[in-house]
């Protein structure tokens, strides 16, 4: 007879998954608020929807992944920072909505779960969550050794938040002549890891170790600068300022991708790329590969984050606000007559 063959045989150790949760679950717990009826362990998580000063609640929902910059993190040796990747970045999405967010959950895939690893990446999502006001309430621990590589991780984030329907984005109607008012991003966020890795890493034979040329810092810790939640910011503009019409977050896509996403049919958004020097990494990025100043607009931030669309005569107001809550603002175009689209002049 053929020797006995456990799970464990075959790749999944549920013993070591066990014994991970248990070590983040005190930091997931202290996320939780008033609402939250039933946690992390239960088949499924309750929350309980009472939304005090919502007259008319909406619920806003969306889902992100951390992409291949798991491979960066992997290069250097540095998972500290992906879950505030990933909660920040679905944090920002529900925000062009008008929404702030109320819960959490994750996916963490993996080819060989490792409790350290583990413990480091939902560590930084419970503290992520906990900075942004919300609770992380549930998710879910794979391991597939037949899916993914050896040694190769995957982490997803799903977030829920509320706005008054009163108050949801995008609002009001934009015309010709309005602003749009950029804030700056501190790198690439999550988006477009692939094409840096290939023009830094194979065309350019660079190495994570190497500098980036005028900052001092190197090209691994450039690349893993977690990505910025810009809710603390923004979210009070919503409540109280007028002539604020949409919100756009830079993710994939960059400006070309996102900005349409907000506008109504009949105008264009024109982006003056004098307004501001885009960081040295994407410079570092474009040199190296050869790339298109168009395809970098497309791929990447650039360095902006968020655009706001605001009335041209509340704009200069809305940028000193920001100023005043620690944000890089300014304005960085205008809307134009036109059709629905995007032009970097």
């Amino acid at each position: 007879m053929p020797e006995e063959l456990t799970y464990r045989d075959a790749g999944v150790n549920i013993d070591e998954a066990e014994r991970a949760l248990r070590g983040v679950v005190g930091d997931i717990q202290a996320t939780y608020d008033q609402n939250v009826v039933a946690g992390v362990g239960s088949f499924g998580s309750l929350y309980r929807a009472t939304f005090d000063g919502i007259e008319k609640p909406l619920l806003v929902s969306s889902i992100d992944s951390i992409g291949t910059k798991t491979r960066v993190a992997a290069m250097v040796g540095d998972y500290g920072g992906l879950g505030y990747d990933i909660v920040n970045h679905c944090v920002n999405d529900i925000l062009c909505q008008g929404a702030k967010p109320i819960y959490f959950l994750d996916y963490f895939g993996s080819s060989r779960l490792e409790a350290t690893l583990f413990d480091k990446i939902v560590r930084s999502m419970a503290q992520a969550c906990q900075e942004n006001e919300c609770s992380l309430i549930g998710g879910e621990t794979a391991e597939l050794p037949d899916v993914y590589h050896q040694d190769e991780i995957d982490v997803v984030g799903s977030i829920v938040g509320v706005v008054d329907f009163d108050r949801k984005l995008p609002r009001g109607k934009m015309k010709p002549g309005d602003a749009l008012v950029g804030i700056a991003s501190n790198g690439l966020h999550t988006n477009g890891y692939s094409l840096a890795r290939r023009a830094l890493f194979e065309v350019g034979g660079l190495s994570v170790r190497d500098g980036v040329p005028g900052l001092g810092t190197r090209i691994g810790e450039e690349l893993l600068r977690p990505h910025r939640s810009y809710l603390h910011a923004v979210y009070p503009l919503l409540q109280d300022t007028e002539g604020i019409y949409a919100v756009s977050h830079i993710t994939g896509g960059g400006l070309y991708g996102n900005l349409p996403r907000v506008m109504p049919s009949d105008v264009r958004a024109v982006v003056e790329r004098r307004t501001w020097t885009p960081l040295p990494i994407f410079q570092l990025i474009q040199s190296a590969g050869n790339i298109p100043d168009a395809e970098m607009y497309r791929a990447f931030n650039m360095g902006v984050g968020m655009v706001l669309f605001v009335d041209r005569f509340n704009a200069p107001a809305v940028v000193q606000r920001l100023h005043l809550a620690g944000e890089s603002a300014a304005i960085i175009g205008n809307v134009e007559a036109g059709p629905r689209d995007v032009q970097i002049v």
